[in-house]
């Protein structure tokens, strides 16, 4: 079967790619669709994110382990797209360049019979242009209203100085 997948980076203007890719194929295969349908080099770190309808981040599943010990992480090329993606499961969250932060919305759109004579990946679609720099992350507080922030709990404590240990303590 074949997967028709839409990836979406996350920006405020639209900027999308639709891709075709076969769903036998591994997170790593898709990995480097995405990063040559928007004109990336591929050379740089990457995670792709499982999350729910409302595109909520939960498991990582990385390019490379990079734990000092053999650790739990999955990695996306043990990780194929027929095990992951689901008309159930639609949706992933990919991040490109942990120090630019591309992100990315990535969507299963449909699934259609494998063509005769089609290579796959198959880029179908572009629209928009990659911008030269990541867009903006605008980070806001889950916190209600009424709760305190960091700066609220800095006025409270003060400065250290008034605090009994010996600057010396470890």
């Amino acid at each position: 079967m074949i997967y028709k997948i839409r990836i979406i980076l996350d920006a405020d203007e639209d900027i999308f790619r639709d891709i075709e890719i076969d769903a036998s194929n591994t997170l790593e295969e898709l990995h480097n669709a995405i990063t040559q349908a928007f004109g990336f080099l591929g050379n740089e770190m990457a995670s792709f994110y499982t999350c729910d309808a409302s595109w909520n981040q939960d498991e990582e599943i990385a390019l490379f382990d990079m734990s000092d010990s053999g650790s739990d992480v999955r990695l996306m090329n043990e990780t194929f797209l027929e095990d992951l993606l689901s008309v159930r499961n639609p949706k992933l969250i990919y991040v490109y360049d942990f120090m630019s932060m591309w992100t990315f919305f990535v969507e299963l759109a449909d699934i259609v019979k494998k063509e005769d004579g089609r290579a796959y990946p198959n880029l179908l679609f572009t629209f928009g242009e990659v911008p030269d720099s990541p867009p903006e992350k605008n980070f806001k507080s889950d916190r209600a209203d009424g709760e305190e922030d960091d700066d609220d709990i800095e006025q409270h404590l003060g400065n250290y100085d008034d605090l009994d240990f010996d600057e010396n303590w470890n």
